[in-house]
């Protein structure tokens, strides 16, 4: 029987083949090729709906293949044009603000993580990249928080390398549920750990530096060799890929970074009077309130200055920290002061002989100068940074997405302050430019040629 043959395409690699004998009747042929038509179209639209719908965009990380993933929530925008300062992008910014912030609460985080598999997953920890350089120069972290879990896992996740070491410090007046999102943290990554001794930390008093210490002497115990440990808190951003970070931390020499300059008479006054905890009136339950009690001077002979509650210490420097009766002392003197966190690290870097000392003669270290932090201030904007495209709370720019660019290029390591419920396209835009300039970076260095030997054999 001679055949005939009618095919419908639907591309170079699918087509759909029907047969009909050439001896049927005219009208039933009419009839079939009707059938046929209806048949083709239904199976086009078919396909063109499931090529829309199997198309996976991949939320965090590779997370293609596992439904029982939860990525967390991520906006429709285009960050590579957030960063060139496209106009129509960044007001598409403006209008996400102005819709309200989607943002996951504590429980979202406990669930997730009671499925550590599902947790990895989510979050993209199985594609993170690192050099050997980076192997080789491990970081640690000491991560003092207290509220809004979601954000120390933003923060916990673009600083994470499987090499370096992560002590969190959560507050012991935070929310039980915050406390057991972070334990979820601990139980899914093996480098990460709760501080051994935890404090009640309040605004502006000893607790606040007693938690950075008690992460630091735990560090100290690690079985990982870290080279430098970063302090942060929950309002902190990276703005360096962790290869970036290693390469500028080997210029450090072993030297230290943070804030150290001679103090005004206005802050004199934090460390030349007695402080008592009294209550406050604006949510921080309680704080240091100067008396009319002088000080006796700091203990031998130490000569004061200071700076910042933020860091970036040599191992060998905290390792003197924890062994000096020197340090010991000033720490009991300090215990009455008013943020004692920024003189103690300031002070202890001008002191002589101590590792990656800073000479009592040098120059000031100011908070232009130090890589430690990037906080804008109100009053440097215009003559020294751009304007605030965020919002200002107690004269401190809280960043926005207008200023992607100048963020990730002002030379800074780590930017404060961020929030999610201020910004929450930065931040997203953040991660990716982050993970991209590691991926891109690593992938670099793979493809380099080893240098040949010049010894001899």
């Amino acid at each position: 029987m001679v055949e005939e043959k009618i095919i419908c395409y639907h591309s170079n690699k699918m087509k759909i083949r029907c047969v009909y004998p050439s001896k049927l009747r005219k009208k039933h042929f009419i009839s079939s090729l009707s059938s046929l038509l209806v048949i083709c179209a239904l199976l086009l639209l078919c396909l063109k709906v499931t090529v829309k719908n199997s198309v996976t965009i991949e939320q965090y990380g590779t997370t293609a293949g596992y439904d029982d993933v939860e990525p967390p929530h991520r906006y429709n925008i285009d960050c590579n044009a957030i960063y060139n300062m496209d106009p129509a992008e960044v007001g598409k910014s403006l209008v996400i603000r102005k819709q309200g912030v989607v943002w996951e609460q504590d429980e979202s985080l406990i669930n997730l993580t009671s499925n550590c598999p599902r947790y990895l997953r989510s979050r993209g920890y199985g594609t993170v990249q690192v050099s050997e350089e980076e192997q080789a120069f491990p970081l640690a972290y000491s991560l003092v928080v207290h509220k809004s879990a979601f954000m120390v896992d933003k923060i916990l996740r673009a600083v994470y390398t499987p090499n370096n070491i992560y002590c969190i410090h959560y507050d012991l007046k935070s929310s039980e549920l915050f406390k057991e999102a972070m334990e979820g943290l601990v139980r899914c990554l093996p480098n990460v750990f709760i501080a051994s001794k935890l404090e009640t930390v309040m605004y502006a008093s000893i607790s606040r530096l007693k938690a950075d210490l008690n992460c630091l002497s735990d560090l100290m115990g690690s079985e990982v060799k870290w080279r430098y440990v970063i302090n942060l808190c929950g309002q902190d951003f990276p703005l360096r890929s962790n290869i970036e970070l290693v390469a500028d931390l080997k210029k450090l020499q072993g030297g230290n970074m943070m804030e150290t300059s001679r103090p005004s008479k206005y802050k004199k006054q934090r460390f030349s009077f007695h402080h008592k905890l009294q209550d406050a009136a604006f949510g921080y339950i309680q704080m240091p309130v100067k008396t009319d009690k002088a000080k006796e001077p700091p203990p031998r002979g130490i000569q004061m200055f200071i700076g910042s509650a933020y860091f970036v210490l040599s191992w060998e420097f905290v390792a003197y920290v924890n062994t000096s009766t020197l340090a010991r002392d000033f720490l009991v003197w300090s215990n009455d002061t008013y943020s004692p966190d920024e003189h103690f690290w300031a002070t202890l870097t001008r002191v002589p002989g101590v590792p990656g000392e800073v000479p009592r003669a040098q120059a000031d270290v100011t908070d232009l100068m130090s890589k430690t932090r990037l906080v804008k201030w109100s009053y440097l904007e215009g003559p020294l940074y751009p304007t605030c495209t965020g919002k200002h709370v107690r004269s401190v720019c809280i960043y926005g997405a207008g200023e992607l660019y100048w963020l990730m290029n002002y030379g800074s390591w780590f930017a404060n302050k961020v929030d999610p419920k201020v910004d929450p396209v930065l931040i997203q835009c953040l991660e990716e430019k982050l993970e991209e300039k590691q991926r891109l970076l690593v992938k670099a260095k793979k493809s380099q040629p080893e240098t040949p030997s010049s010894g001899k054999c």
